[in-house]
């Protein structure tokens, strides 16, 4: 408890010191001294799955409280980053009525059974759809006819805790904003992980995305900002930093823009297949890697 203790302290005393300034070299180091501290101190202090050990996977929601952050196509990247490491993976999109999961999987045309007919249907985890490049991902789709309101909890809850014991790494992509679907994606998660633009709208409703977890009793809560654009970052005079204070989160990546993203979902090929060294790949690759609590740097080069 004493050594928790202690970590805490040492890394909010370090995270009010660094300037996460407009990524030039000088600043670049400190950037990656504290999050990898962030990564290291805090994931591994976990007692349930962390990179393929103990007896349950874990469970993360992907959220966002603006729309357009890009969240769908982060959540599809670290799914697939991940399962490209050879660790199991299930991704649920929790998007009831707009499901775009798929398409950013590269699943559009598999057929996938939604989670409401494993939940309440009958159908089993195993049927869950596989994906056809990588053998360890797995997914199920939102339903259509169904709201937020209208899921059976109980029923959510014991799939969620089946897929656990069958999966590394359960995703579940939630819709944007704070309604009934945020809730449901947030209620049963070990992580979150909120995605964010830089605009000051996207900043305002994470903020916003984030009190309300605070709320809920979430804690473990992790920052990416999306989207990042080195140029518009300097004209703007905003800053990382600026963005983790507004928030009040801790970081856990920074994506770049890249055009490659939406190429791959117009020709329906997940990203990580359609560019391999892109600059969005190569960030999300990482936070995968820091989610399976690995020190890896923060890099906006």
């Amino acid at each position: 408890m004493a050594s928790h203790f202690c970590k805490v302290l040492f890394f909010i005393f370090f995270s009010k010191r660094v300037n996460f300034g407009y990524f030039d070299e000088n600043r670049e180091i400190t950037i990656e001294f504290a999050l990898d501290f962030c990564a290291i101190s805090h994931y591994n202090d976990y007692d349930i799955k962390i990179g393929g050990t103990g007896e349950l996977g874990e469970l993360i929601a992907v959220l966002s409280g603006k729309g357009g952050t890009g969240k769908t196509s982060v959540c599809a990247g670290i799914c697939t980053a991940l399962a490209m490491d050879g660790c199991s993976v299930l991704a649920i999109d929790c998007d009831m009525g707009l499901q775009n999961l798929d398409i950013s999987l590269g699943m559009s045309e598999c057929g996938a059974l939604s989670f409401v007919d494993v939940s309440e249907g009958g159908y089993d985890l195993s049927q869950a759809a596989k994906h056809p490049q990588f053998e360890k991902l797995s997914f199920l789709t939102a339903p259509i006819n169904r709201s937020a309101e209208s899921i059976d909890l109980e029923a959510f809850h014991k799939m969620i805790r089946q897929a656990r014991k069958c999966f590394d790494y359960v995703f579940l992509d939630a819709p944007a904003g704070i309604d009934a679907g945020f809730e449901l994606a947030a209620r049963y998660a070990q992580r979150i992980v909120l995605v964010t633009g830089a605009d000051p709208g996207a900043v305002r409703d994470a903020a916003r995305a984030g009190q309300k977890l605070e709320l809920m009793g979430q804690t473990n809560v992790r920052l990416v900002v999306n989207r990042v654009n080195k140029r518009l970052f300097s004209s703007m005079a905003t800053t990382v930093d600026d963005i983790m204070d507004q928030t009040g989160l801790p970081l856990i990546g920074v994506v770049p823009e890249d055009h490659n993203v939406i190429l791959s979902a117009a020709v329906q090929i997940p990203l990580l297949s359609y560019s391999k060294r892109s600059g969005a790949v190569r960030a999300l690759r990482s936070i995968a890697k820091r989610i399976e609590g690995e020190n890896v740097p923060l890099s906006m080069k």
